[in-house]
């Protein structure tokens, strides 16, 4: 998908209106056409003039008689994702008992128990993305416990999902902002671990649209400008292959495909490259026809015809078809050195493996016999299963867990005995010791991996051997927490954390109650919390714990109030800033729309040090505890985490045009060492821009100099000026913004 279309303005008459569901309602039924059994048609039929007469009153934002999205996530389910009817009827009634009179009771009557369940599911997640961000969390929850009964459930979800992205152009900046951040944080990866490619990389793109419209733009542009150049290439690089597959009477298709623009801005971020450096912009597919039994053997055929013609690079070779991932998906991949000097990654596959890879889970239930892969989404389900069953932890960190623990690639260990067990990637031994069992983790103090003694915190590889070597004297530490990634281990180390921590606080509990009622106060819930207020703690368990390790002296209570039996605080409890100015509470009317920068404004913001904004970026304004509201940039490294977790805490912002006020920012310089360049650098920014220079680092190597340089700009403009001002001098190789964190300081 090189470019999303804008969606036009509606303006349709009833007759228009009527007409265009009718069409697309028809166009639903075309791609059911060969799963249509006698009696689905009925059935569907009911489904949809049950949701057409339910949502006849309701508009979605762009103006469209709302059933147009049922029956287009509907569509989504049978032709992207290749579910079946009663999919379809789901799909069609999945918004009904949520916002209409419909009942759980009525689809029953109606359609049954199955289809029932899996709508009362797809109700549960509707409120998932909410307000609060721990019922949020909690929500989330339900959706898993309701996809490891029916993974329908979840795959009809992000067929919503898809298409709420797909029309997300007639929203608020701000609704955009927050639905891309939570498409981005879950729905993407979720569909990436049910095998959904293709819906995976359109939710990423179109969530980059929205969150970087610029370079979502700029990349786009430049992928239709050399789009000619690119056929020519790949027609180039597949004629010998397609040559040595017509000797060989391999029936395959062959063809090349763009990498999408998420994974284009990716690899520019993280190899700190231009657009023209990105060496493998497209992939080339081959698709075989192959029996079942000739599969394997005939695709390794392919890699040899095509290792033959052009050199792979040996670290870049995956081999999917020995070991599938969990998610079904199975292939070859290499990376070879093509003509005129390009990398260009090749992907061997089947045609039934390719429908895995479109299709994900659902080409799973067409494909039964495969048992060995359906096991293995069984006990990915039965992993999740467990891990929720014994939650008892945060809900945010529970979403933190979820996405690192089960939304990773994973990787395949084995025990002494050579059982196999499946990890994220980046799990450690110390994972592998609670894989094996909770009471095992705890007290690990060691591993042999491939028969070499390694730290609890060494990280496997995709076939290690690990024995865990245990000691009845270890304890669950505090840092564990920092290199584990399962979610069993993260819940079962801070289980045993809290159960260490509340005998501790045991002794803080019965000193706290004395001090209490030696005030003439109670030991009750009121006098606890305020305490907890005033000490800006998290819990009761917190204070007891504070008080027991005496990081909380008790003079402090000599302060407070007593009336009756109860305690009141010295001072009220309000968040204050250094100028005790307004600060804008989340959810309140004339908090929607922040516009700052002017000296005479009167509201406190902080610039995030993780992103640096300075104003003309795209920002957004997050409430803060004790810190009023702090200004993040869109594509800052945590905007996605704070958008999808506490929606309900940020607020629209907004630049305003000041000269006066500049930010400090940094761009970093890499040219040819030459004499004078520092000069010319320096002459440039002050000399000529009059831009006030923070700081300079510069350090030639080898012929060639890096110049770290900090300082202060009015806005992005002046920015953007200096660095096509920098670009345009001799011997400059590139000029880029720092990002966030990698300001030297």
């Amino acid at each position: 998908m090189e470019t999303v279309a804008q969606i036009p303005k509606y303006n349709l008459n009833e007759e228009e209106e009527k007409k265009l569901i009718l069409r697309e309602y028809r166009s639903l039924l075309k791609g059911l056409k060969t799963k249509l059994k006698p009696g689905d048609k009925y059935l569907i039929r009911t489904a949809f003039e049950m949701a057409a007469e339910a949502h006849k009153t309701m508009r979605r934002k762009s103006g469209e008689p709302y059933i147009l999205h049922p029956i287009a996530v509907a569509k989504i389910c049978a032709d992207e994702i290749g579910l079946g009817v009663r999919s379809t009827i789901c799909a069609l009634l999945h918004d009904t008992v949520e916002d209409t009179d419909i009942s759980l009771e009525d689809v029953k009557r109606e359609f049954g128990e199955e289809i029932t369940r899996i709508v009362d599911g797809l109700t549960k997640i509707s409120n998932v993305i909410d307000v609060n961000a721990s019922q949020q969390a909690e929500n989330f929850k339900k959706i898993l416990l309701t996809l490891t009964d029916d993974p329908r459930v979840i795959l009809i979800k992000l067929a919503d999902r898809l298409h709420n992205m797909r029309t997300l152009d007639s929203m608020k900046r701000e609704t955009q902002l927050k639905i891309s951040s939570e498409t981005v944080y879950v729905y993407a990866p979720l569909a990436h671990r049910m095998g959904l490619y293709n819906i995976k990389t359109e939710m990423e793109d179109l969530a980059m649209k929205y969150m970087e419209p610029e370079v979502y733009k700029d990349i786009a542009r430049k992928l239709s400008e050399t789009k000619k150049e690119r056929t020519k290439y790949i027609n180039e690089f597949i004629k010998p292959i397609k040559d040595k597959l017509d000797k060989a009477h391999l029936n395959a298709e062959i063809y090349g495909r763009p990498k999408s623009i998420h994974s284009i801005s990716n690899k520019m971020k993280k190899k700190g490259v231009d657009f023209e450096e990105v060496y493998d912009l497209f992939a080339i597919r081959i698709l075989l026809n192959s029996t079942p039994e000739k599969e394997k053997e005939d695709c390794w055929k392919v890699y040899s015809m095509i290792s033959d013609e052009y050199n792979p690079s040996p670290e870049r070779l995956r081999d999917w078809l020995s070991n599938p991932k969990s998610n079904g998906y199975e292939a070859l991949h290499t990376t070879v050195m093509g003509p005129e000097g390009k990398w260009v990654e090749v992907q061997i596959r089947t045609k039934r493996m390719n429908e895995i890879a479109e299709k994900g889970l659902a080409a799973h239930w067409k494909y039964k016999e495969g048992a060995s892969d359906e096991s293995r989404f069984d006990k990915w389900f039965q992993q999740i299963r467990e891990v929720i069953s014994n939650q008892e932890t945060d809900s945010i960190d529970f979403l933190q867990d979820f996405k690192t623990s089960f939304l990773a690639e994973e990787i395949y260990v084995y025990t002494p005995k050579g059982d196999v067990k499946m990890l994220p990637v980046g799990s450690t031994a110390l994972d592998f010791a609670f894989s094996i069992h909770s009471a095992i983790g705890v007290k690990t103090i060691g591993a042999k991996v491939n028969h070499k003694l390694v730290p609890i915190s060494h990280k496997l590889l995709s076939g290690d051997q690990i024995e865990i070597i245990t000691s009845n004297k270890q304890k669950a530490s505090e840092d564990w927490l920092g290199f584990v990634v399962t979610s069993k281990a993260k819940g079962r180390i801070r289980d045993a954390l809290k159960e260490e921590k509340r005998k501790v606080a045991d002794e803080g509990k019965y000193t706290l109650q004395r001090k209490l009622e030696g005030l003439g106060a109670a030991f009750n819930h009121h006098n606890i919390d305020e305490l907890v207020q005033w000490y800006k703690l998290s819990s009761h368990l917190d204070l007891f714990y504070q008080v027991s390790v005496k990081n909380i002296d008790l003079k402090d209570l000599k302060d407070f109030k007593v009336f009756g039996d109860k305690i009141e605080s010295p001072k009220p409890l309000k968040i204050q800033s250094e100028k005790g100015e307004y600060i804008p509470q989340p959810g309140k009317k004339d908090a929607e729309l922040i516009i700052f920068g002017e000296s005479s404004d009167k509201i406190v913001y902080n610039l995030a040090n993780c992103c640096k904004p300075i104003p003309g970026d795209d920002v957004f304004g997050f409430v803060t505890t004790g810190k009023g509201l702090t200004i993040h940039r869109t594509n800052c490294p945590n905007a996605a985490k704070l958008l999808a977790n506490y929606g309900h805490r940020v607020v629209k912002t907004k630049w305003a045009k000041n000269k006066e006020i500049s930010f400090l920012t940094g761009v970093k310089i890499v040219g040819m060492d030459d004499v004078g360049v520092v000069n010319k650098i320096t002459m440039l920014i002050s000399g000529e821009l009059k831009i006030n220079i923070s700081a300079l680092t510069i350090e030639a190597k080898e012929g060639l100099f890096e110049g770290n340089i900090k300082l202060y700009v009015h806005d992005k403009e002046e920015l953007d000026n200096l660095v096509k001002s920098l670009m345009a001098l001799p011997g400059i190789e590139s000029v880029e913004r720092y990002d966030m964190e990698d300001i030297p300081s």
